[in-house]
């Protein structure tokens, strides 16, 4: 059995009085999508976040590769093999969208740069057509794109993607699961923080269901297909 190469163990996290994450533990091993399913408010954007080292926890830890981060800054998670895709894309509008894909690569500088945007440009030919184009001039799927190929850029062994489908026409939701399919298969394990339950779940190994900061069911991702109860009293019907 794969160790985890992103776990949480025994997580607490507050906002001042709020307690937002309730004793929640999540592995993820080598070569899985995970998704992380609930709706506003139940804590998926905070438990990027822990990851990150953009909230400390109050209690347990987060673990890459075995090695405790906790309270480590986000430069050093990176560093560690951890990138994200970040909710609505995030990213520098008025810099050129070969900007932004370098901006991706800074924790390692400039060596195999030239390969890996390659890399990029296999899996969206489009952004190599718009490299010297200004990335807030993109359309919202193109921008998911850049945002998608400058995660890929640090070279991360855990991709995280925050709400892949927010913002995106039907047809470009498929095609960005389609992608994130694509990347796991060449090699990066992804963790899919998400609200569109049957999109997350018809390409992930496993999941987890968080309802107001408490993991409420974890299963494999057909299980949870299956299950009536977190299609209906947790994530509404998914069919």
């Amino acid at each position: 059995m794969n160790e985890p190469v992103l776990e949480f163990r025994g997580i607490n996290t507050h906002y001042g009085p709020v307690h937002m994450l309730k004793d929640v533990d999540i592995d993820i091993k080598a070569g899985e999508i995970v998704c992380l399913l609930g709706g506003n408010a139940s804590g998926k954007t905070t438990t990027l976040k822990t990851i990150l080292g953009m909230v400390t926890p109050t209690t347990g830890d987060v673990l890459v590769n075995g090695e405790v981060m906790t309270g480590s800054s986000t430069t050093d998670v990176v560093a560690a093999g951890v990138s994200m895709v970040p909710e609505n894309r995030r990213l520098f509008k008025r810099m050129t969208v070969l900007e932004n894909l370098e901006i991706g690569a800074y924790l390692r500088g400039g060596e195999g740069l030239e390969a890996d945007l390659e890399r990029i440009f296999d899996l969206f030919p489009r952004v190599k057509e718009r490299l010297g184009q200004k990335a807030g001039t993109l359309s919202g799927g193109e921008q998911q794109m850049v945002a998608v190929g400058r995660a890929l850029m640090a070279r991360p062994q855990v991709l995280l993607m925050d709400e892949p489908s927010m913002g995106l026409a039907p047809v470009l939701v498929k095609q960005n699961f389609d992608i994130i399919q694509q990347i796991n298969e060449a090699g990066t394990t992804v963790f899919v923080v998400e609200q569109n339950a049957k999109m997350a779940l018809s390409i992930a190994d496993r999941g987890y269901v968080l309802v107001t900061g408490r993991i409420v069911l974890a299963d494999t991702a057909e299980a949870l297909l299956a299950n009536p109860e977190m299609r209906t009293a947790y994530l509404g019907e998914v069919e």
